[in-house]
């Protein structure tokens, strides 16, 4: 049995699957249910529509992520929801800082949270990288 090109291929999108799944990282994301008001936007980003999200210190960077999308996917419930996580992911753009309070990693608008998972569920388990 012979090595060939097709091989190689399928070898290298085996790879490039995997070290995009290790890029990921994971953490919990809370629904919120109101999009923030335009004073409290990143710089900017006023007009990013709804798929948005706030994020923690983790991620914030002094304010080097506003601008940022964030490739977001459920992974599992946070809570007692049954089934909480949906199909896919979302792309959101982070438009704020989740100060004092902030629980999770990246707060989700409502129109986002909703296309990855159950909005009774409230927080789930998210992986997220850079998109």
């Amino acid at each position: 049995m012979g090595f060939n090109i097709g091989s190689a291929l399928i070898m290298v999108g085996i790879v490039s699957c995997l070290v995009s799944v290790a890029d990921a990282a994971e953490g919990i994301a809370y629904m919120f249910l109101t999009q923030v008001l335009d004073d409290e936007l990143a710089a900017g980003n006023s007009n990013d529509g709804v798929m948005i999200a706030g994020v923690s210190d983790a991620l914030w960077n002094g304010g080097a992520a506003c601008g940022t999308k964030y490739r977001v996917s459920c992974v599992r419930g946070a809570n007692q929801a049954p089934r909480p996580c949906g199909e896919g992911s979302v792309v959101v753009t982070v438009v704020d800082f989740c100060s004092k309070g902030c629980n999770g990693i990246i707060n989700l608008s409502l129109d986002a949270f909703s296309r990855i998972a159950d909005p009774d569920a409230g927080k789930v388990v998210v992986r997220y990288d850079q998109a």
